[in-house]
């Protein structure tokens, strides 16, 4: 955990491969297999931050996915290992509501696909959006941040 909201000098990354599953009629990676690695990603960054499944429930708060924007650049094909990075984009300063942007990977090292996801934090109990509590807030505050990040304003 960080003693400050600094964030991380590099990404967050998880090395998949691609699997018979998330094969298009192609033969190559769907799209909803995009979705799916970069949404594994943001749950092992959560997960090794110390917000593994367990302890949101026990917190009551969710994430919700606003949007998600999936651009294709190259294919991965079938038993292709590759790298999804995950960084920061956006955020307000509570970290309530975030843009994270995965980014993937071939292994000869060029960018398969990137998924932006604007994503925004719920209480579970009463069903409304909130800021995170501030461990979780700081997590997502001191991930690295793209060279294009921006504060979203805050809301009245």
């Amino acid at each position: 955990m960080h003693d400050d909201l600094t964030p991380d000098a590099a990404p967050f990354s998880l090395q998949l491969f691609a699997r018979w599953p998330d094969m298009d009629f192609n033969q190559h990676m769907r799209n909803a297999a995009f979705l799916g690695a970069s949404e594994d990603c943001r749950m092992q960054f959560l997960a090794q931050r110390g917000f593994p499944m367990a302890e949101l429930k026990r917190l009551q708060v969710g994430p919700v996915l606003l949007e998600d924007r999936l651009t294709y650049r190259k294919e991965i094909g079938l038993l292709e290992p590759f790298r999804v990075d995950l960084a920061l984009a956006a955020a307000t300063r509570d970290a309530r509501r975030m843009k994270l942007r995965n980014t993937l990977y071939r292994e000869d090292g060029a960018v398969a696909a990137v998924v932006e996801s604007v994503v925004l934090w719920f209480d579970l109990a009463a069903r409304r959006p909130i800021a995170p509590p501030a461990a979780l807030a700081q997590a997502w505050l001191t991930l690295a941040r793209t060279d294009d990040f921006a504060w979203f304003p805050e809301r009245a």
